[in-house]
């Protein structure tokens, strides 16, 4: 799959507010007194992650660097994607040292937090490929943070839900409540929305399920069933709904039950601890 590469243009803004957070418009002090301004020097990032990781947020990290001086140049030796091993560099930097120190810190962070999320979201992947069953993220995701932790999850193999409100058709329980049931939520909906959105509709019963599919709905995402209950729903969609009827399980997915889902013969499993529960990985910026 093709990553998306983020453009600097659209994150600089988040960018630029890392870097005020750590150096608080004062500036790295520490640096300041002991580093002289006409020192150079390199350094080389690496994995030190014992178990390895998939590798995102390379282009981040060269942003932050580029924020803080032109000055420093990037030598990129891996690419997002890649499974890094314990102890392997990624990329190497060289430049004014007190420039190296002051982005040091915010441009590990990014890439920590973005590898993590990758490196998770492979370990789902891992199992799901072996059922030709898709993983997909949600909007689960820290606040300002969803392209970049969104692009971690292609970086680790997953693949992108809608990105908002905005891009997506998904009638949820709440919307079914306010529109009075999930037959009259497809139909109210189905003649205001453009005609190449797809519908999909959350249903947590039997009888949601059967209005789901008399009203043709394109995706049914079947939220927080047993997966007896998954198994039974999926075979009613593929002997009664429209053939490319897409099916997609959500609600509670962890690592340890995710193959199980894969078993009940959905197409997609949507997982919001991949985002939202994925720990950092430790990478390290080191001097030579």
């Amino acid at each position: 799959m093709e990553l998306q590469k983020i453009e600097k243009f659209e994150i600089i803004g988040l960018i630029r507010e890392a870097i005020n957070e750590d150096m608080g418009g004062y500036g790295d002090i520490t640096s300041r007194w002991l580093v002289s301004n006409k020192k150079n020097a390199a350094a080389s990032v690496l994995c030190k992650q014992s178990d390895g990781a998939i590798l995102s947020g390379l282009d981040i990290l060269q942003y932050v660097f580029e924020e803080i001086s032109s000055k420093i140049s990037f030598d990129r030796i891996k690419k997002d994607g890649d499974f890094i091993n314990d102890k392997e560099v990624v990329c190497r930097i060289a430049g004014p040292a007190a420039s190296i120190l002051a982005g040091e810190r915010t441009a590990l962070n990014f890439i920590q937090h973005m590898s993590g999320i990758a490196t998770y979201t492979y370990r789902f992947v891992s199992v799901a490929s072996k059922y030709n069953v898709k993983i997909a993220d949600t909007r689960k995701t820290k606040p300002g943070l969803r392209r970049i932790e969104k692009y971690a999850v292609s970086c680790g193999g997953g693949f992108n839900h809608r990105f908002g409100l905005f891009d997506g058709v998904l009638i949820k329980d709440n919307h079914v409540i306010a529109a009075g049931g999930v037959k009259k939520a497809i139909s109210a909906i189905r003649g205001k929305i453009p005609h190449g959105l797809k519908i999909e509709v959350e249903v947590k019963t039997f009888k949601e399920l059967k209005e789901a599919i008399t009203e043709q709905a394109d995706i049914i995402m079947l939220d927080n069933m047993k997966t007896s209950e998954m198994k039974k729903a999926a075979e009613i969609i593929r002997n009664k709904a429209v053939s490319d009827c897409i099916i997609e399980a959500s609600g509670g997915v962890t690592l340890e039950s995710v193959e199980e889902i894969c078993k009940s013969g959905v197409d997609i499993i949507s997982a919001g601890c991949i985002t939202h529960s994925a720990a950092a990985a430790d990478f390290s910026l080191e001097f030579k």
